[in-house]
């Protein structure tokens, strides 16, 4: 994938993720549930302070500094993420570390809002980083199965 195009594609989950908070920090008021679906999908403002989950609450200095430790590793190891899922893997890995360390440094705290329920469960809070976070670990787990192709084999 052309390296320009990698970078503007993760300015532009960025921006999606940055923009989607600051609208919900605007219009949602804080713990405030709209309902959207109703049973199904509300838009719940809500801070986060831990990593998923809310695990390890409190420790927003730790995640920012393990943040930037991982996107300064996948910066270095980018040549070792080859073929499609491996390289959208990588590209949503490190948009969501952005979007996520970007509400840490400037707020103190990740915002989330996108609030699912399926009947009784209910999914804590995420927002879009999130979800490029979690995709990008689907890519990289499919990915791994995946067969490196030989270069210069013919079958």
């Amino acid at each position: 994938m052309n390296p320009i195009l990698v970078w503007i594609l993760i300015a532009a989950f960025v921006l999606l993720d940055q923009g989607s908070k600051l609208w919900a920090v605007n219009y949602v008021r804080f713990q405030e549930t709209l309902p959207v679906i109703p049973g199904f999908f509300n838009l719940t403002h809500v801070y986060n302070t831990g990593a998923a989950f809310s695990m390890l609450h409190d420790n927003n200095r730790f995640f920012i500094l393990l943040s930037l430790a991982v996107f300064i590793v996948l910066i270095v190891l980018q040549r070792n993420f080859s073929g499609p899922l491996m390289q959208w893997g990588w590209l949503l890995l490190l948009s969501g570390i952005i979007g996520n360390v970007t509400d840490r440094i400037l707020r103190a705290h990740v915002v989330d809002f996108l609030d699912f329920q399926f009947g009784s469960y209910h999914w804590p809070a995420f927002n879009v980083a999130d979800s490029c976070i979690c995709i990008a670990a689907g890519l990289f787990l499919i990915g791994s199965f995946q067969t490196p192709h030989a270069s210069g084999k013919q079958n």
